[in-house]
């Protein structure tokens, strides 16, 4: 599309700077109007044009012209022709010798201009002799070079460079394919290795851009090809696939350039702020979430097809540029297939008229574990058969067998699965996963879509199994070895998650599914059930342990009753973990892990003792006492000291604590010499997952408050509070903290905040400041806040429940209010899913009592009113 006249005419009458941003200004104003009329390749061209008449313009106003052996080359995106929006601008100003004083002025003229034209520039100053050597050391370099166009300048030099990068044997084919694919793989592992991240960058992904012009970079380089088209004369590509190419080329084209729209700057990770609104440039509404997940799956969709068309060119080019490497043993599999080196590769295509013979394809790869990928011909042709397919795989009663065989394989669910996932064929056995290909998950808890989530899922329960990852799961290794069924733990990992989107509760309506699946392939009525149960209550210990007090008993007895045996007790703590783990990469922590693997072991043993026989609460305390007594007896302190500090102490206090914290709060209580004084003890070694905090101090209301605003002030995150009165008018506050990274507090910034817990107890006038600016990834997640004030347990307290987003110091404000109330609070349960905060306190008001109706209705309105005006 060439330039409109305007553009062009207050180009070439532009005189000041200003005239200059005026032209650019209506520039964008064009492009941007123009993007919903107009083929995206014909804008990132209009772009590239532009630019071109603007350096051209001013390299002749800024005397570089009146050089005559200078040349201003375009390379990278730019020497292609092809500019979105706010593309860096990438040239090489090319000199037939190191530039003098004069020429080093003008340079410095035109750089500066534009500069002040606010443009992305990306620019070397090189004589032939520092090209060549750059280009002898960096790949990078000598990839932009490839795609160099002059524009204006010396012709001649333009030329000989041109000559010099083609016929100089500096990187030959073989050596710049093997860089090019080691930095493919850098690039992908720095993506998590998956396309399907929430927020997708649409160059570096798999499957993004990038994927694509490496596949253009080898061409041009070992065949000298212009276009990809050429690949169909070299045997590469068929005419189906080259228009598949340009299709997804297209596709991801429109999807930056509405992203640089919606930016307003070079970006290239389509972020959720971004999301809704290039969602309705790109034609998919304004209907907010909706028009995202349609716009979305297209992406993903499209970045699949790009990730196994790479994988599958990338494969053919390395059988002709590194033929050595490529010539491997061929070994018969059985009549159907072969292994020739690391791959499998099928002898006839034909064979997939067979239907099951696309699962076989994958018992093969579990039973070969040096089987590592698929040759590229076999790529090929299940890609054409995927496509042929008229209804789902599940309808043939031999693919139901073949994949029975693979689900309880020792192998199947592992690399095998994986290809399955990647090449389709478990969207094309299954309707239901083709239903959460690519789906979305509007939050901050998960990482990556639905689809994916499961994959990795999968991946985690099948380390379980391997010996090389006994240390990452050890509970979940132990436990599954005793495991009569695996396939049951894999079969509810596949569809815990199967419902989501549809709407409706996504845990019952896939259980639906799951019974409905292990009918069809044969599963006993008790299997089923299992299974069914398993995808019901995936969540369900994963909410017990992060919501409530696993360290009272009647919560163990009530989740206990709910689970009813060890058997399935073992099943869902093993999903369970495999589910956390695979929301979020940064999610998982040791105080995650010792929650849930507490509450597993609490549950154990109240099932064995009998659900008819719960644990008494005195039987508990008794059990504690004894051996948190017993470890401070063999460190050599006398019981009737011990028994001196526990008599503080009311019953609650045993029941709160595990027999270590009981130990190591005594063992620093007896240390003291003036218990009259405040105590602050920071763990220097994580405890139960976390760094620990012990505050043993008198009891004063505003104390809560404070000390959380002082963990809060050294961006520390409490992940658990409990707060007890003792007999004599004091109080034990114990938070367990983590950094943002999930980590445990150590070495100086433990003793930082230690000394500052300890300066806030002693100095009532000392100031906390508080971060307030609310994260920018936050903004576009403005969840409104929820307040429920519920009865408890206990007669003479309330349980309050508070969700609101995650903003900095929420604690903080949260316990201004009670305190505000005259609220004591005696337990807090501090959980942050996400973008999301879900805290639960247990409180009483000022004479220790349950609130009354007014004040309950006053303290709902005054929590209210302060998340609300947070939130805003």
């Amino acid at each position: 599309m060439a330039l409109p006249n305007k553009v062009k005419t207050l180009l070439d009458e532009a005189q000041t700077l200003n005239d200059y941003k005026n032209c650019q200004a209506y520039f964008y104003k064009w492009l941007n109007n123009q993007f919903s009329k107009q083929p995206v390749r014909q804008l990132i061209n209009a772009r590239a044009e532009f630019i071109d008449r603007l350096l051209i313009k001013l390299y002749t106003e800024t005397g570089l012209a009146q050089f005559p052996d200078l040349a201003l080359i375009g390379v990278g995106g730019y020497g292609r022709g092809e500019l979105h929006p706010y593309s860096d601008i990438d040239f090489l100003l090319l000199c037939k010798q190191e530039p003098g004083a004069e020429l080093t002025g003008s340079l410095e003229s035109f750089m500066t201009l534009l500069w002040d034209l606010n443009l992305d520039i990306g620019h070397s100053v090189r004589t032939h002799e520092q090209v060549l050597e750059q280009k002898r050391e960096d790949v990078h370099f000598t990839t932009s070079l490839l795609e160099s166009r002059l524009i204006c300048g010396n012709h001649v030099e333009f030329e000989r460079l041109k000559s010099h990068i083609v016929e100089t044997p500096i990187w030959q084919s073989d050596e710049f394919f093997i860089a090019k694919i080691k930095e493919q793989r850098l690039r992908r592992k720095k993506c998590h290795g998956t396309a399907y991240n929430l927020e997708p960058n649409i160059k570096e992904n798999p499957g993004g851009l990038r994927d694509l012009q490496t596949i253009f970079w080898v061409a041009k380089k070992h065949f000298h090809a212009e276009t990809l088209e050429e690949l169909i004369s070299h045997g590469y590509l068929t005419h189906e696939e080259y228009q598949e190419l340009l299709e997804c080329l297209e596709n991801l084209w429109n999807i930056r350039f509405a992203l640089h729209l919606a930016a307003g700057r070079s970006e290239n990770r389509l972020l959720f702020d971004y999301q809704p609104h290039a969602a309705e440039l790109l034609g998919f509404g304004s209907e907010g979430k909706a028009s995202v997940e349609r716009m979305m799956k297209r992406l993903f969709r499209i970045m699949s097809r790009v990730r196994e068309m790479n994988q599958m060119l990338l494969s053919y080019f390395e059988q002709s540029i590194l033929p050595d490497q490529s010539e491997q043993t061929v070994v018969p599999l059985d009549n159907h297939f072969e292994r020739v080196g690391k791959r499998i590769r099928v002898k006839n295509p034909s064979v997939f008229f067979r239907r099951e013979n696309l699962i076989l394809l994958f018992e093969h790869i579990a039973d070969n574990p040096e089987i590592t990928d698929i040759d590229p011909s076999t790529i090929r042709t299940v890609r054409q058969v995927r496509r042929r397919l008229l209804g789902d795989l599940q309808d043939y009663a031999a693919c139901r067998d073949a994949l029975m065989r693979l689900l309880k394989h020792p192998n199947g669910m592992g690399r095998a699965f994986t290809l399955m996932h990647k090449h389709g064929i478990i969207a094309a056995y299954l309707p239901q996963w083709r239903n959460i290909f690519g789906q979305m998950q509007f939050d901050l808890f998960h990482a990556y879509t639905v689809d994916e989530h499961t994959h990795k899922l999968i991946n985690n329960i099948y380390r379980y199994f391997s010996h090389e990852h006994q240390n990452e799961f050890p509970l979940c290794s132990e436990i599954v070895t005793r495991m009569d069924k695996p396939e049951l733990l894999y079969l509810a990992g596949i569809f815990h998650d199967i419902a989501k989107g549809r709407g409706g509760d996504h845990s019952e309506l896939g259980a639906v599914d799951a019974a409905a699946f292990a009918r069809m392939h044969g599963f006993s009525s008790s299997d089923s059930k299992l299974v069914a149960w398993l995808v019901e209550n995936h969540l369900l210990m994963s909410v017990t342990a992060q919501r409530k007090d696993i360290n009272d008993p009647d919560v163990i007895n009530e989740f206990a009753s709910r689970i009813k045996n060890e058997r399935q007790l073992d099943y869902l703590y093993c999903l369970t973990v495999a589910d956390i783990r695979a929301t979020n990469d940064n999610l998982w922590n040791d105080w995650k892990n010792t929650l849930l693997r507490e509450l597993y072991l609490h549950t154990q043993r109240a099932l064995r003792l009998g659900l008819e026989n719960p644990m008494d609460m005195r039987d508990q305390i008794r059990d504690k006492k004894q051996q948190a007594k017993q470890r401070l007896i063999n460190k050599d302190y006398r019981e009737d000291l011990i028994d001196m500090i526990w008599a503080r102490f009311k019953a609650n206090y045993f029941t709160a604590f595990s027999e270590q914290q009981i130990s190591w709060h005594t063992e620093y209580l007896l240390g003291r010499d003036d218990l009259s004084k405040p105590c602050v003890v920071v763990s220097e070694q994580p405890m139960h997952g976390g760094t620990q905090v012990f505050v043993y101090a008198p009891y004063e209301a505003t104390l809560f408050a404070k000390l959380v605003a002082v963990i809060g002030s050294k961006k520390a995150q409490i992940q658990h509070a409990q707060v007890l009165t003792t007999k004599d008018g004091y109080v034990v506050f114990s938070f367990v903290i983590l950094e943002v990274d999930g980590r445990p507090i150590s070495g100086s910034r433990a003793k930082t905040l230690r000394r500052s817990l300890e300066v806030i107890l002693t100095d009532p006038k000392k100031k906390i400041r508080l971060k307030k600016n609310r994260s920018q990834r936050f903004k576009d997640f403005n969840i409104k806040p929820k307040v429920v004030v519920r009865p408890h347990a206990r007669n003479d307290r309330n349980l309050i429940e508070i969700q609101a987003v995650d903003i900095p110091g929420l604690l903080t404000k949260i316990a201004e209010v009670f305190q505000l109330h005259s609220l004591h609070i005696h337990a807090a349960r501090i959980t942050t899913v996400g973008e999301r905060a879900e805290d639960f306190f247990v409180v009483s008001d000022k004479d220790y009592q349950r609130l009354s109706e007014d004040a309950k209705a006053s303290l709902h309105r005054s929590l209210m009113k302060k998340l609300n005006a947070e939130s805003e």
